[in-house]
């Protein structure tokens, strides 16, 4: 049995959301370059370089990459040989993000949803945990900002609608969001489970590196047709138009109950900003 303690656990989370809002991955970049190079539209390779200048100049000045320092979204893996000491796990989360929002001056965008008033201190984060092998602890930070989540859904579709039902709500979400998810986006889509297992999918499919396919090469294609059919839309960097409207698609799925077949579409937007630690 191996102990961390809860301090440990606060100021690693502290720094991982500031570094996401700071410091967008290499993997992006570099998406964002090849995006550049496919883009077709003149308007649009000006605003992919635009973008990819507004990342480095973020990096560089360490201010946050985008003024939507999202809601702070944090995926755990604790391994069954790890004892948290000194306090609860979610409470050390939840300080680490307060510290990180506050320290960092990241916008605090968590409020009432009905009166709209702030929390203050962007809390209470969003918190999902699996219980895995070994003694380490793996923290995922996935700042979320509004624009691009405001386009997710699920949808309980029927068998009969099979791979072109799939399709098209996909499409369907990307053609609603129009310029407003910030494109050129990177599409998670959630297949199976169940109504709130599809969601989740769909957001841990985010989190899947940028360029890399599905292992099973029937969702492998299917991807790569997504990614084709999305780009046909048009819609192109930041709504501008253009040949480049997704950076990615990535499908993750799980087997269903026989009468359902539920669909989840979550969206990022271009500051795709994810970062991880393993205690």
């Amino acid at each position: 049995m191996r102990e961390i303690d809860v301090n440990e656990i606060i100021s690693v989370v502290e720094k991982l959301f500031v570094d996401a809002n700071y410091n967008l991955s290499q993997n992006v970049l570099d998406m964002l370059k090849k995006a550049s190079e496919k883009e077709d539209s003149p308007v649009g390779k000006d605003v992919i370089n635009e973008l990819i200048a507004n990342a480095n100049l973020a990096r560089e000045e360490q201010i946050p990459i985008c003024q939507d320092t999202g809601l702070a979204v944090t995926f755990i893996e604790i391994g069954q040989d790890v004892h948290i000491t000194g306090g609860l796990l979610t409470e050390a989360i939840t300080e680490g993000v307060r510290r990180g929002y506050k320290n960092g001056y990241l916008r605090k965008s968590c409020c009432h949803p009905f009166t709209r008033k702030n929390t203050g201190d962007n809390t209470p984060p969003i918190i999902h945990t699996k219980i895995v092998q070994g003694d380490r602890l793996k923290i995922i930070a996935l700042p979320k900002g509004g624009g691009s989540e405001n386009y997710g859904e699920v949808r309980m579709l029927v068998p009969s609608q099979g791979k072109d039902g799939v399709k098209s709500f996909v499409l369907d979400m990307v053609n609603k969001g129009g310029p407003n998810p910030c494109p050129p986006i990177i599409v998670g889509v959630g297949i199976g489970g169940n109504f709130e297992s599809s969601a989740l999918l769909s957001k841990e499919a985010l989190m899947v590196p940028l360029g890399t396919r599905n292992e099973d090469p029937d969702i492998a294609v299917l991807e790569l047709e997504l990614i084709d059919e999305i780009n046909k839309t048009g819609i192109g960097p930041q709504g501008y138009g253009g040949t480049v409207t997704t950076l990615d698609v990535h499908v993750k799925m799980l087997p269903c109950h026989i009468a359902s077949l539920p669909v989840a579409v979550n969206i990022q937007c271009h500051a795709h900003r994810i970062k991880e630690v393993i205690i």
